[in-house]
């Protein structure tokens, strides 16, 4: 009966050893795929990271009175005097406080450097209170830089447009736009509903 009861304990300690050691050995395999996981996701997470450390840039459209005009890419995070910086710089006409200069720029903005003298206009309309409010350019009071943000209407057209008011006394109705060289009627219907008189 005792030999019996010492099979059953020999069988049963080989049993348990056979096991132990059957997960002992899986257990080193188990720590290397735990350690190839760990470095697949740490490969898959490097050029997320590696993309945040490189700076992002944007693209911004300065304009207006700085000495070079145009699109300018920049790092991600810069200030309007930056951007201005890279336009070379504000002429001598450039109302120079008239923007705030610290404020972030951002991707695809459009920086528009008014002139002293756009900013005297705009002051003086809105103390005399004129009707700011609709929006319209004035054929009879707007600058050139003004009558550029009209629909198809670029520096030569906004000189013409001047001449023509300065020659024959202003503007009498919007209609007579159609009167000044290089404006047609295509023209007058872009900027039809912008312009007051």
């Amino acid at each position: 009966m005792s030999m019996i009861r010492r099979l059953i304990q020999y069988l049963l300690f080989f049993s348990i050893l056979i096991w132990v050691s059957g997960c002992s050995s899986d257990i080193p395999d188990q720590k290397e795929e735990l350690t190839v996981i760990e470095e697949e996701v740490k490969q898959e997470e490097r050029p997320e990271e590696e993309r945040e450390d490189q700076q992002e840039m944007i693209c911004v459209h300065v304009c207006g009175e700085v000495c070079n005009p145009g699109v300018y890419e920049l790092e991600a995070g810069s200030r309007l005097y930056e951007a201005i910086e890279a336009a070379g710089g504000m002429t001598e006409k450039a109302a120079k406080d008239y923007l705030n200069q610290a404020e972030k720029a951002e991707d695809g903005q459009q920086i528009y450097v008014p002139s002293d003298e756009e900013v005297s206009w705009s002051d003086e309309q809105s103390a005399s209170g004129d009707d700011l409010d609709d929006g319209k350019v004035n054929l009879n009071t707007a600058s050139k830089e003004q009558l550029m943000t009209l629909s198809g209407i670029g520096e030569a057209k906004a000189s013409a447009i001047i001449s023509y008011r300065e020659a024959h006394g202003g503007f009498q109705n919007i209609e007579e736009l159609m009167q000044v060289e290089g404006i047609k009627e295509g023209v007058f219907q872009k900027v039809k509903d912008q312009i007051k008189v």
